[in-house]
């Protein structure tokens, strides 16, 4: 019988935040691809759109005008998901027909005035604005009294749905926690309780010992691509103090975390040479007034991008129906980044 090696045979991880397995097939890694291409949707934008929602002075599509803002802005969504207003709704439900009211607040946080940045593209002192206005938003909508979870997010690239390429993400705070969180909280305060000290916490501590996806860090956060990793280039952002959210960080903290955002999205657009896309987001306790210590603030980035700039991971079929699988495995794909140099590809030879 063969000795197993994690380089050649299939296998399956166990994500311990959602209490879920992946299967891993990295001898799948050298298949030819004959598959969907994408079109990156990279083209230099300029500083200024007159066309742009999202642009200083302009007049969006609800007829509010954006103010003449420099740095960064927030304002609720024009095309908000979710409603703040409270409605009536009639008691009893069946068994397979439930549904109930959700109440909540849809906001569009701008990174920049200059339309033509990402956030690899930034300064780390206009970085350190936008998680000083995620901190200043999360204590805000999590007082009032209706909100229980507030959701920090960014959709970066047209592959990733974004409608407008100035640079911007998003909050959803509502009166539910979400499932995906729920899940989340359930595993870290089973974890808690068991052990007195945070899931986060034990497993970061056993990461810097290997050493082997760690791809960034300072005194402050580690970024590595977690051991159970989905997607192909997908990382965590998880502090090294034991926070539960972000209204608890110190000032040396903030700007740390924008350092780490700066240098992991560096390196993301010097994977393929191209404005990387993902999805990103931030996880942390809930605003639901109650006590959260299995809570350890994290941040999840969620890139589709495979084998180049065109060729995009679908999660399809045995995904969709079975459970989450990836060629590419997470030593493989560490192994990319920790590589990558964290000087832009654009300054390379500036």
């Amino acid at each position: 019988m063969n000795t197993f090696n994690p380089k050649k045979n299939p296998h399956r991880r166990y994500n311990p935040l959602l209490d879920e397995w992946i299967l891993v097939s990295p001898q799948r890694s050298e298949r030819p691809w004959q598959g969907q291409t994408e079109d990156s949707g990279h083209e230099q934008q300029p500083s200024y759109d007159p066309g742009c929602y999202l642009c200083p002075g302009n007049t969006r599509i609800s007829g509010e005008k954006n103010p003449d803002y420099k740095g960064v802005y927030v304002f609720d969504n024009d095309f908000g998901s979710l409603m703040r207003e409270e409605v009536e709704y009639p008691a009893g439900t069946t068994d397979f027909f439930v549904m109930k009211p959700e109440r909540g607040i849809n906001r569009v946080i701008c990174f920049s005035d200059d339309h033509s940045l990402t956030l690899p593209e930034m300064e780390v002192g206009d970085i350190r604005n936008v998680v000083d206005l995620w901190q200043q938003q999360y204590r805000e909508l999590g007082a009032m009294d209706f909100i229980n979870h507030v959701q920090i997010f960014e959709n970066k690239g047209r592959i990733m749905g974004c409608s407008n390429p100035h640079p911007h993400g998003q909050i959803w705070a509502q009166s539910s926690i979400p499932t995906l969180v729920q899940r989340t909280q359930h595993n870290l305060k089973k974890y808690f309780d068991s052990h007195g000290r945070s899931l986060l916490e034990d497993y970061l501590e056993k990461e810097l010992e290997t050493d082997e996806r760690v791809i960034l860090k300072n005194e402050h956060f580690v970024a590595l691509v977690p051991f159970w990793a989905s997607w192909p280039y997908e990382t965590m952002v998880i502090s090294r103090r034991k926070l539960s959210d972000i209204n608890q960080f110190s000032e040396p903290e903030k700007t740390a975390l924008a350092e780490i955002l700066k240098g992991l999205t560096v390196k993301y657009d010097n994977v393929f040479n191209t404005s990387f896309p993902y999805s990103a987001g931030i996880h942390q306790a809930p605003t639901d007034g109650s006590d959260h210590p299995e809570w350890h603030f994290h941040m999840h980035f969620y890139p589709p991008l495979l084998r180049s700039a065109e060729v995009k991971k679908f999660m399809v079929g045995y995904e969709m129906l079975a459970e989450p699988q990836r060629d590419l495995s997470p030593e493989q794909s560490a192994e990319v980044l920790k590589a990558l140099p964290l000087v832009h590809y654009k300054n390379k030879d500036k």
